[in-house]
């Protein structure tokens, strides 16, 4: 939390451990059976419950990235692979360096996963396992190397037992893949790529992805400086296509999303404010953010009538209302488009107060359409309703 290392009670008491510098980046944290490793400003630090100590053997060098395997803990400076002694982890021996070579990219990150080591670098993705001997203990091997890198350092993790990560190859635009045992797949869709490709390669570098899985299934967050991306693979799976959502923390156009660094603690997911020192929860008896009312918008696909015009008479959403704060009036407006740039005025219906569970959500007289249309709904977390459906009422258009 800024530069301090701290534990969070149960009672959400933060109790200061000590101090591990703060270079405005996201830590590593991976704990072995006697230590919590921490990899912080460039840094590595251990806290055995008691006591916070720094690594300081100068053959140690910038700590970018760290993981415990095998009885070692192993960093990366971008350059080489370092690993501790197994009977000391406060210690390097410089002939036990290793490297990740195939191709002359920088290493970003470094994951486990089954027992083996990925080294995440710019353009490739090289895979190592334990073979012991005098030197690095750590073999390549070479059949599960993936073609594809990783733009940062938090830019990846383990999703759904394989590496989930944003990058490209070589002469690549970034896009969001996940792969193991040499093979990629490809997540992100043409509408993500081309929201990914509004941002710099140094904003890329600093987004943090990390895997989210409860009961309603399991999620890839994508953290982006205004906005995140959600993959839902249970979704996807279902509809046999990528479903993707867009979260943020506002009530209009886009801000960053506050709640990032999700952990399973005191049965339930705590989270962290990116912009406070807030630890906060996930809770499905409110839809705030920190208190504050947020905005939600969903569109339909496109619609098409073989050319044919209709006359829009009537909307229904049909949906659960009511659960509404006492003596709020919450409003859902909805607008159309023939061509995804140019979109109609709002029009706008009251949602129900508290407790109106039957409220019908209705709009008469909604334009026509020639050949195609895209209908759009939007509403903030005042308005915290469940949506079933959309039924409409169409008119042939006579030409």
């Amino acid at each position: 939390m800024g530069s301090k290392l701290v534990s969070i009670a149960s009672d959400g008491t933060v109790t200061e451990l000590g101090d591990v510098g703060d270079d405005g980046k996201y830590v590593t944290l991976d704990y072995s059976f006697e230590y919590l490793a921490i990899a912080s400003n460039e840094n590595l630090f251990y806290w055995d419950g008691t006591t916070l100590a720094q690594v300081t053997d100068p053959d140690l060098g910038v700590v970018l990235d760290v993981v415990w395997v095998d009885g070692y803990f192993m960093t990366t400076d971008g350059e080489f692979l370092v690993v501790t002694d197994i009977t000391d982890p406060f210690s390097v021996n410089p002939f036990r360096y290793g490297s990740s070579e195939v191709d002359p990219d920088p290493i970003s990150a470094l994951l486990k996963l089954r027992d083996e080591i990925y080294a995440l670098n710019r353009y490739t993705i090289e895979v190592f396992q334990n073979v012991g001997g005098d030197f690095f203990p750590f073999q390549r091997i070479d059949s599960a190397q993936i073609e594809k890198g990783c733009v940062g350092t938090h830019a990846c993790c383990v999703f759904a037992d394989r590496i989930a990560f944003l990058g490209s190859g070589r002469n690549e635009a970034p896009a969001i893949y996940v792969g193991a045992n040499s093979s990629t797949e490809k997540l992100s869709t043409p509408e993500i790529d081309a929201l990914l490709a509004e941002y710099t390669e140094a904003q890329l570098a600093a987004s943090k992805l990390e895997a989210f899985f409860d009961k309603d299934g399991q999620k890839l967050f994508v953290h982006l400086p205004d906005k995140t991306f959600i993959y839902d693979l249970t979704a996807s799976q279902q509809l046999q296509q990528p479903v993707w959502v867009i979260l943020v923390s506002t009530d209009t156009d886009f801000a960053q999303y506050r709640a990032q660094n999700l952990v399973w603690c005191y049965d339930q997911w705590l989270v962290g404010d990116p912009q406070s020192s807030n630890i906060g929860y996930f809770s499905d008896n409110v839809s705030t953010h920190w208190g504050d009312n947020v905005r939600w918008e969903f569109a339909t696909t496109l619609l098409y009538n073989e050319s044919r015009g209709v006359i829009f008479n009537r909307l229904e959403l049909v949906a659960l209302t009511g659960s509404v704060a006492p003596g709020a009036t919450p409003t859902i407006s909805t607008s159309y488009t023939f061509d995804g740039i140019n979109w109609s005025q709002d029009f706008t219906i009251a949602a129900g107060t508290d407790g109106e569970r039957l409220k019908r959500l209705v709009w008469f007289k909604q334009g026509q359409m020639y050949t195609q249309r895209v209908q759009r709904f939007q509403g903030t977390s005042v308005a915290h309703i469940t949506f079933g459906r959309l039924e409409v009422q169409l008119e042939p258009l006579a030409y």
